[in-house]
């Protein structure tokens, strides 16, 4: 008979995404990965196979409990004018978090596609996924705030919030106040500041 499992996997999957969050998937080891989850290395291995499966759970678990729910408002059927901008807002005060997981780890996904695991064709394939994710909402979110904008334009505003927000990302652990540049610099290009 198996043995029946007495602990909640989300959970679980949740502490581990912090820890791999806070500390990338090589620098996250397992007796931390213990710690955190309140399970044992066999209970661990059981569940999830090895902590590459613990990984990837934690991966699907930072798609659909943090990204997705920020970027709701930019996927959904009808999309506000200012939902991009307000986005970014949010983004942006979450990056000057003191002490938040944004703040002091930036994006789990940019983190993984620069460590060693990010060569990883099946990692590879989920941080390109994402990319193309944040660039299609943005995309659908420059459409509602700049309906005066010839396609192409649109398309390279989208670009450009894209390559801001993952520059964001990438930046805030060493240099908050630059990642906050690049949102400002993102709200402006959106919101064109140089109109009259």
């Amino acid at each position: 008979m198996g043995r029946t499992q007495t602990f909640d996997t989300a959970e679980a999957v949740r502490a581990a995404r912090s820890v791999f969050w806070e500390q990338g998937f090589e620098g996250a080891p397992l007796p931390e990965l213990e710690r955190a989850t309140g399970l044992s290395r066999s209970s661990i291995y059981h569940a999830f196979g090895s902590k590459r499966g613990l990984f990837d759970a934690a991966v699907e678990s930072y798609l659909d409990e943090v990204i997705r729910p920020r970027l709701a408002p930019l996927t959904r059927e009808s999309v506000e004018p200012g939902a991009l901008e307000a986005y970014l807002t949010g983004l942006r005060a979450a990056l000057l978090t003191t002490g938040s997981l944004p703040a002091t780890s930036g994006c789990l996904l940019v983190n993984t596609a620069a460590a060693p695991i990010g060569t990883d064709d099946a990692v590879a394939r989920v941080v390109a996924s994402y990319r193309a994710e944040l660039r299609a909402a943005f995309a659908r979110g420059v459409a509602a705030a700049r309906p005066d904008l010839a396609p192409t334009e649109a398309a390279t505003l989208a670009d450009a919030c894209t390559g801001l927000v993952v520059s964001a990302f990438a930046l805030v652990r060493v240099a908050p106040d630059a990642a906050a540049s690049a949102i400002d610099a993102a709200l402006a290009l959106l919101t064109d500041r140089r109109r009259d």
